[in-house]
């Protein structure tokens, strides 16, 4: 069995790393790894790839930024060669990222079965590029991998047969699980008792100079009462530069690695975000989670977990704290097969799945000798 993972930003790692390990104990698999390079920041990078014990990519395609049509184009047409070349039964793609559909496009046109890990998520906010990502993905894939129960009722609805469709939990907390005693371990030194962690980067929030003041302001006001550890996306400091907004009280932090950023959030008396990750964490951390969008893709973090949706709505924002500060925050429960064990259950049902590999276009040089990250293309 030839299996190819594709990630382009760092949510994708932390899915990426049980799936692979977990099929690195199946006889006769073999895997590559392929970054896009739509998350570019080599040093952030390097430290997500060693601390969740990930092999560096076979291929790093060195895509960048770019706006999403030709991000996602310039993505397919460097994976083409590569997909070509090593012929795989499947393409395992992961989340919601452009480098998803990307993928699962190229695949759909060369005949190389897709699997989605995380699919049937839903907000039905078309406005957001995720959604469409989520969307299109899904319809192309051979197989479904579910992490909670409303994945696979979302598709059902939408007309995928079940026999593609596996509700396997959540890859992202068995990363969080395996970690989790490096985890503990972490120092909180120099930090308040009491603080809120906040991240925030969706343009709805951040690319708005009335929308990011109001939401700044809030978290000002939160100030009186939390420290504010804020460790600031690249697009939302460019944006508070931008506009000339006020955050010299709020402590703004450089994007931190993985473990450190999951010891801050185990820690917090309360995350403020806009995040779908940090929502699924938090429920498993069980620490309160106010989200600052009026809809989720993860209900099962606001029906089951302690995630509370707060749009907008400084007053809402401000009442679910006084609620946190005075002991009565939401309290939440860890969702079904959110156990650490996802990943073994991928690999179980590619050990069993029958492929069909049916690459339609043949071997060929393309051009010039093009050379993307680790590996020569061409």
């Amino acid at each position: 069995m030839r299996i190819i993972h594709v990630v382009g930003a760092r949510p994708n790692f932390m899915k990426v790393a049980p799936v692979l390990r977990a099929l690195c104990q199946r006889q006769g698999v073999t895997q590559t790894l392929v970054h896009t390079g739509q998350h570019y920041d080599t040093n952030m990078s390097d430290i997500f790839f060693q601390q969740l014990d990930i092999p560096a990519p076979d291929v790093n395609l060195a895509v960048g930024s770019g706006t999403h049509a030709r991000q996602t184009a310039e993505i397919m047409t460097r994976l083409e060669p590569v997909v070509i070349e090593h012929k795989p039964d499947m393409v395992l793609v992961y989340g919601d990222v452009n480098s998803t559909v990307a993928a699962a496009l190229l695949c759909a046109k060369v005949g190389v079965q897709v699997g989605h890990v995380e699919a049937g998520l839903r907000s039905f906010d078309r406005t957001m590029p995720e959604e469409i990502n989520r969307l299109v993905t899904d319809q192309l894939a051979d197989l479904l991998f579910t992490p909670s129960e409303d994945g696979d009722f979302n598709l059902r609805k939408e007309g995928i047969p079940r026999e593609k469709v596996h509700l396997v939990g959540n890859v992202m907390i068995d990363s969080l699980v395996r970690l989790l005693p490096e985890i503990l371990c972490h120092s909180k030194d120099g930090l308040s008792k009491r603080y809120a962690l906040v991240t925030l980067h969706r343009p709805s929030n951040v690319d708005h100079s009335e929308v990011l003041k109001g939401i700044l302001k809030s978290l000002l006001d939160v100030s009186q009462d939390l420290a504010i550890m804020f460790p600031a996306h690249p697009r939302t400091r460019r944006r508070i530069a931008e506009f000339g907004l006020n955050a010299e009280q709020l402590q703004l932090l450089d994007p931190l690695p993985y473990v450190e950023f999951l010891a801050l959030q185990r820690g917090a008396t309360v995350v403020i975000t806009d995040s779908g990750g940090i929502q699924e964490e938090t429920t498993y951390l069980g620490v309160p989670c106010l989200t600052l969008r009026s809809n989720t893709e993860r209900p099962v973090t606001v029906s089951s977990g302690t995630n509370v949706l707060v749009g907008q709505d400084s007053q809402k924002l401000r009442s679910e704290l006084v609620k946190i500060l005075q002991g009565k925050a939401k309290k939440g429960a860890v969702p079904h097969l959110w156990d650490g064990h996802a990943g073994e259950r991928i690999a179980d049902v590619l050990s069993g799945h029958q492929f069909s590999r049916n690459v339609t276009l043949p071997d060929r040089k393309e051009g010039a000798r093009r050379k993307f990250g680790n590996q020569v293309l061409g």
